[in-house]
């Protein structure tokens, strides 16, 4: 008799999760019902797929070897959902970009730009530090500090963020040596990516980039979905981003020249956005 997918999401589910707590929750259902539909699928193959023990499910043998051939079958599936995604041929739909926070707050400033260059296309930004699987559609793009070692993944470099000391603009610094900012100095000082501290009005830079403090930026996105139109304008509106910032992202753009350069782009986009009624 042909198993039921849905049963054998379940037994993944609990495979996985070793628990029914677990399980439920990965799928929205109820612990009965992971219970109940895992029962039936051990009546129906005939075998015993977990052995019960006090704190967890644990595959038998029998179990084991369904386990394997379940995998292949959810990759085979992630596969057809991604492959369908990427025969639509129109620039619109939604697609989710996952990044780390301070990659995240950079993008959520020029999120205007980004709405009046994408205009028919829902554009998520995630702030997670949880690498969001791809294979699976938990995301369509990721900015990451360095490239996963998975398979199917193509990256794209986008820069480099610098990072900094800063102060408020009223705290007292007297010298700007390594040795005296060191935090058994006293409080006030923090280390942050040039590009969110520079165009702040109420922040100063104390001394120059620290050149051991960096963050390369990579661009990740399924070898299946890059050429996806939706998913391609956006990576091309996100590269074009980082290449035009670099200089505000490599703490070269001076803060003076950031907050102005800032205000000139918010101004803009504020007038863009009345024209239109965005």
């Amino acid at each position: 008799m042909d198993k039921n997918w849905d049963d054998l999401r379940i037994f993944l589910a609990l495979a996985r999760g070793g628990t029914l707590t677990t399980a439920a929750k990965a799928l929205g259902v109820s612990h009965p019902t992971v219970s109940r539909r895992v029962q039936a699928l051990e009546k129906q193959i005939g075998a015993r797929l977990f052995d019960r023990l006090p704190d967890r499910f644990v595959p038998t043998g029998a179990g084991e070897e369904l386990l394997a051939d379940t995998e292949a079958m959810e990759k085979a599936a992630q596969s057809i959902h991604r492959r369908s995604a990427g025969l639509s041929d129109t620039v619109s739909g939604t697609v989710r970009l996952s990044a780390e926070e301070a990659t995240a707050a950079l993008l959520a400033r020029y999120s205007a730009e980004l709405r009046s260059k994408l205009r028919q296309i829902e554009f998520e930004v995630v702030s997670s530090h949880t690498l969001a699987n791809l294979s699976r559609r938990e995301a369509d793009l990721l900015i990451r500090e360095e490239v996963p070692e998975l398979g199917g993944i193509v990256a794209r470099k986008l820069g480099r963020l610098a990072y900094a000391v800063y102060a408020a603009r009223d705290f007292p610094v007297k010298r700007s040596t390594p040795a005296a900012l060191a935090a058994r100095t006293g409080a006030g000082l923090a280390v942050l990516p040039c590009h969110l501290a520079d165009p702040d009005p109420l922040l100063r830079r104390i001394g120059g980039i620290i050149p051991e403090v960096f963050a390369n930026q990579w661009l990740l996105v399924h070898r299946d979905l890059r050429a996806l139109p939706r998913v391609r304008a956006v990576m091309d509106a996100v590269i074009d981003l980082f290449q035009r910032e670099r200089p505000l992202l490599e703490g070269r753009a001076g803060g003076a020249v950031a907050r102005h350069a800032f205000k000139d782009r918010t101004r803009i986009l504020r007038c863009a956005q009345d024209d239109t009624g965005v």
